[in-house]
């Protein structure tokens, strides 16, 4: 498919954003992909530092 065009977002990952628990972040990563985001890759430049989240759509 070397036609398809995308649409990216990267967003900053904190407690703030996914909470305390893996379920509140599953929730939270659950509603993006509703919206029709793909996680594509998290990275993580240092140890504490916050995780950037790469995440696409079709356009």
């Amino acid at each position: 498919m070397a036609n398809e065009r995308w649409s990216y977002q990267v967003v900053q990952v904190g407690p703030s954003f996914l909470g305390a628990t893996s379920k509140a972040a599953q929730e939270r990563l659950n509603q993006l992909g509703q919206q029709g985001w793909e996680l594509v890759a998290a990275i993580q430049s240092q140890r504490f530092a916050p995780v950037q989240l790469y995440l696409k759509k079709p356009l």
